[in-house]
């Protein structure tokens, strides 16, 4: 079932954390449902630009649409990730998205709102969430880049005017995470000081976490013994999930994690069967590992068995 995130956020805010995951292709798509369901946990499909131009962005749709009928247990929210303004009109339009996020915080702040407002008002009309962001996030993802010397944390009192004055139902902050791999150097920990400084402005308010992959220690040796060349990443500590969800983070992003995932099981396979060229074995492999990822990373957030009672909350 295809729900708002508002609708979610309303649930969780304050007890646990919606997973994001992002995903391109039905593999993905199978071991995330098939995690969720295993973990009884709510979620949200998020796409991005690339995803939608990987294939062909009516694939995607019609992949999330038979998994919601493989899975009809399944409640979980249809997310644009990082959208510009004529990316966010074509999903409002679509008949499919019940979020967007628009994210013109590389724009001044008045640019930001004024974006941010223009995109409310037509999502709104059509019962879709609205997520912004403000502040800055170092790293790579996709066709965002920032150089860790102009990324800059979400400043609280710029954050309640501009919730304020765009009527956004979720807000990206800058707390200390980054796009891709290579998120951290030395020690890293997320800045609570700046959540817990928000959130005392804007109470209630849902708030979400960007480029928070855990880039975990074992998988990147995996992918290393296997012929990767992944050196010097490091993610964010997963026990700080719910710690962040405490202080009103209701949205927590993974993409980074799927990715490795699906290095370490390719390279693995064939490895281990260099006369192999099947593409389905791996994939079946992968459904499964990206499954157990999935629902570990549920137990983090703390959203897994949350499911029965959020069906009850919303009727269904």
């Amino acid at each position: 079932m295809i729900v708002t995130t508002a609708q979610l956020f309303k649930h969780a805010y304050g007890k646990y954390a919606v997973g994001a995951y992002n995903i391109n292709n039905a593999e993905q798509a199978m071991g995330l449902f098939k995690g969720c369901i295993q973990s009884k946990a709510p979620f949200i499909i998020q796409i991005s630009k690339g995803a939608r131009k990987y294939t062909d962005k009516r694939m995607l749709e019609a992949i999330i649409r038979a998994a919601s009928v493989i899975f009809p247990e399944a409640i979980f929210a249809v997310h644009l990730d990082h959208g510009d303004e004529e990316t966010c009109y074509d999903c409002i339009n679509s008949g499919f998205f019940s979020s967007v996020m628009i994210d013109a915080s590389h724009d001044p702040f008045e640019e930001n709102i004024a974006i941010t407002k223009r995109v409310v008002d037509a999502a709104h009309a059509k019962g879709i969430s609205v997520e912004a962001e403000l502040g800055m996030l170092g790293g790579v993802e996709e066709d965002i880049k920032v150089e860790e010397g102009n990324a800059c944390l979400t400043d609280p009192d710029e954050a309640k005017d501009f919730i304020t004055r765009t009527g956004c139902d979720s807000l990206a902050c800058a707390i200390g995470t980054s796009h891709g791999a290579f998120k951290f150097k030395g020690r890293q920990s997320l800045h609570f000081d700046v959540l817990e400084k928000i959130k005392a402005l804007v109470p209630g308010f849902p708030l979400v976490m960007h480029g928070s992959s855990s880039v975990p220690k074992e998988e990147v040796d995996r992918i290393n013994a296997a012929g990767g060349a992944i050196a010097g990443s490091m993610g964010v500590d997963p026990n700080e999930y719910l710690p962040a969800a405490k202080l009103g983070v209701t949205k927590v992003n993974i993409d980074t994690d799927g990715r490795l995932v699906w290095t370490r099981v390719h390279r693995e396979f064939f490895r281990d069967k260099p006369g192999e060229f099947d593409f389905r074995p791996p994939g079946k492999i992968f459904i499964e590992e990206y499954a157990k990822f999935i629902a570990s990373r549920n137990d983090f957030l703390g959203s897994s068995g949350q499911l029965v009672d959020l069906r009850t909350s919303l009727g269904k």
